[in-house]
């Protein structure tokens, strides 16, 4: 355990540090060679952690590669644009339309989507305005936040999620049923809370007569069209796949490949440059650190973390549901919901998944929205801060965990509450 620890420790360390630019993809897989070396894990394990992120991972690239394709094409920022003008100029009205654009983003391109998709284009927008230092650095948070508080309706819009479903087979359309109302109170309570802690810093009036059209903003008219079909067929797609139990993958990596060739076919993107900006690295990241975190679960963190389940089972469906969302949060906020769901869901198999399924989900919640508490919680929080400080922006640790510990245990106990009913 002592050497498991210390080996992923000294990874996570690596990761958020990044001496020299040394990338967080690369550090996981030196982090799992190492792992392979001293023994922590074996050359089966790493089949084993394979078979379980890979569908996962190829789901991820093409969530990603589609939204670079729309992205491209003027998508979302004719969507922001259209949603700063449908506020008419009253900046507490923007700020509910931007946290509201940002969890459609997260639930059909993923938290990480949001993260590398809309942040710079929010943040050019409020700039453009000129927003003053406050009310950007509340625009920017609340935005980050609901990338990942929103991320839970469907099997897609996370890892977490596509790696939890198809740990426990998990169907498509099941998934979505499952966490239609607790996703539905985690983007209400977001709202309200967000609203509570930023309100003296949002304006009373943006001048918003200042942006351009949003259709001026379209490079492509004929794929910004094609786009809401492909979207809707995709989506189709999904439900279709669930019902022949097929991977999420086939249909998020084959549609996004699909789209990448139409857009090519009329000149709207050139598919090598898109495939080569795409983030590798998030795919190393991925496996390299689900290896390490497999010795872990080697040494025995899951046979505790498992007891730990076990207890709460004994308490009652309340204090289980909601003792393992928190459980969930507070170990993801500390070592990053990546390592955290995988341990959680093993420990939550050990226990028994069968007669405890509303812990899968609240688990889900836990790894989805605890993150926030903390700058390393989650890579969309750590794509979020490098993404604006690659725009001159960057926000220390205390002050993100100000907003993060004090917005996030309400809006989890909320949403936690859906599952109960």
């Amino acid at each position: 355990m002592v050497v498991a620890m210390s080996l992923f420790l000294v990874t996570l360390t690596f990761i958020i540090w990044q001496p020299k630019g040394l990338q967080i993809g690369t550090t996981a897989v030196i982090g799992a060679i190492v792992a392979l070396l001293l023994g922590v894990v074996s050359f089966s394990d790493v089949l084993t952690v394979t078979d379980i992120v890979w569908d996962a991972t190829l789901a991820f690239i093409g969530i990603i590669l589609l939204s670079m394709v729309l992205d491209e094409i003027g998508f979302f920022e004719w969507a922001a644009i259209k949603m700063a003008k449908l506020s008419g100029g009253s900046g507490n009205k923007m700020f509910v339309y931007i946290l509201l654009l940002g969890a459609i983003v997260a639930a059909f391109f993923a938290n990480d989507g949001a993260a590398l998709i809309l942040t710079p284009i929010l943040l050019a927008k409020m700039k453009y305005l000129k927003m003053k230092p406050l009310p950007i650095f509340a625009f920017l948070m609340a935005g980050g936040f609901i990338g990942d508080s929103a991320s839970n309706p469907l099997v897609i819009s996370n890892l977490t999620n596509i790696v939890t479903a198809g740990y426990f087979d998990i169907g498509f359309m099941e998934y979505m049923k499952n966490m239609f109302l607790p996703n539905l109170l985690s983007i209400f309570a977001s709202i309200v809370v967000l609203w509570i802690y930023f309100r003296k810093d949002i304006p009373l009036q943006v001048d918003v007569a200042s942006l351009p059209e949003a259709s001026s903003v379209i490079k492509n008219e004929t794929m910004f069209k094609l786009s809401w079909f492909f979207l809707a067929f995709l989506m189709l797609g999904y439900f279709i796949g669930d019902m022949f139990d097929l991977p999420v993958s086939l249909f998020a990596l084959g549609g996004a490949l699909l789209f990448l060739s139409i857009a090519n076919y009329h000149k709207a993107t050139k598919p090598w440059m898109t495939i080569k900006a795409a983030p590798w690295q998030v795919v190393w990241f991925s496996i390299g650190l689900y290896i390490v975190v497999y010795g872990l679960k080697n040494a025995g963190l899951t046979e505790v973390v498992a007891s730990w389940i076990a207890y709460l089972v004994t308490q009652g469906e309340f204090v289980a549901v909601v003792g393992t969302g928190f459980l969930s949060a507070v170990i993801s906020s500390v070592m990053n919901n990546m390592p955290t769901i995988m341990i959680m869901d093993i420990a939550i198999d050990e226990v028994g998944y069968v007669g405890n399924e509303a812990l899968v989900y609240a688990n889900i919640l836990g790894a989805n929205l605890g993150p926030k508490m903390t700058p390393i919680g989650s890579l969309a929080t750590l794509l979020w801060l490098h993404v604006l400080a690659q725009k001159g922006v960057k926000i220390g640790w205390g002050e993100y965990m100000r907003v993060g510990l004090v917005v996030t245990p309400p809006v989890l106990f909320i949403a936690l509450l859906g599952l109960l009913f």
